[in-house]
């Protein structure tokens, strides 16, 4: 049975150095406070795979030196430009990139999810980008017929199977099962991770999996292994149907980050500070 834990730090006690986390993309509920957390402790050397895309959550993890891989198709905030800390990195030769597809990440966790260990996927055949990932492998179709004579080639993608996932969702009860709503992915996060950690905007009282407006968009919680309780926990980014992204923060979010001073001032500030929104 999952663990309500009695602080974030304890929820985050599986998050070690060097692990593989997997984290949701913008729209999905990022787990933020516990990032900051993270930041905190001093994480590092982490195997950061965002599906299927991030935002100010990789940004701030990769200023902060805690990661040493990032696997992704794309980070950037959004309108705001591209992301300061990440283009550093990349430039700097300081972060391990391997570069993905949208498709291809979620069809790497599917894998996972299923127990298979790869994923077929025909979309990114005569891409440059299998130049540069020598863990994905094309074949011959093993079951072309005489349609092909000349090859039907397709690419097999390696399952991701994270150490620890990491998700913020809108509750969970006290049984440890966790109401994602449409966020469908965070699901298949759960699926493929050995562990995942959640943390939520309240507790709820009922049985989340005994109320049949809830029970579909609930993970089970035998799928989570710690919960923590984190009002206003994608802050400053938003979450969809229940608070919108603080704006101006992530405003002066950019402007900070945009040199290695400004960023280690937006840390003082809003990560070792703990302040909250």
């Amino acid at each position: 049975m999952p663990v309500i834990a009695d602080t974030l730090d304890d929820a985050l006690a599986s998050i070690t150095d060097g692990i593989m986390l997997a984290v949701p993309r913008e729209v999905a509920g990022v787990p933020m406070e516990a990032t900051r957390a993270l930041i905190r402790r001093g994480t590092r050397r982490l195997h950061l795979v965002a599906l299927p895309t991030s935002s100010l959550q990789a940004d701030l993890l990769i200023g902060a030196g805690a990661i040493a891989t990032l696997e992704t198709s794309a980070v950037s905030l959004g309108e705001l430009g591209p992301a300061p800390r990440f283009t550093a990195a990349i430039l700097a030769g300081h972060l391990r990139m391997l570069d993905a597809t949208c498709p291809a990440l979620h069809a790497a966790f599917q894998a996972a999810e299923k127990g298979v260990p790869f994923m077929p996927l025909r979309g990114i055949l005569g891409s440059d980008i299998l130049r540069h990932r020598t863990d994905w492998r094309v074949i011959d179709n093993p079951f072309a017929n005489d349609a092909f004579a000349n090859g039907d080639p397709i690419v097999l993608l390696p399952a991701i199977r994270p150490d620890v996932a990491l998700i913020h969702a809108p509750m969970a009860d006290r049984a440890g099962n966790v109401w994602i709503g449409r966020q469908r992915e965070l699901a298949t996060m759960a699926h493929a991770a050995a562990k995942t950690v959640v943390t939520v905007e309240k507790i709820h009282d009922g049985d989340l999996l005994a109320d049949p407006l809830l029970a579909a968009g609930t993970l089970p919680g035998f799928y989570v292994e710690s919960i923590a309780l984190a009002p206003n926990g994608c802050w400053p980014l938003g979450l969809p149907d229940h608070y919108p992204a603080d704006l101006a923060h992530l405003v002066e979010y950019a402007r900070l980050a945009a040199t290695s001073e400004g960023f280690e001032r937006y840390l003082e500030q809003y990560v070792y500070a703990r302040r909250a929104a």
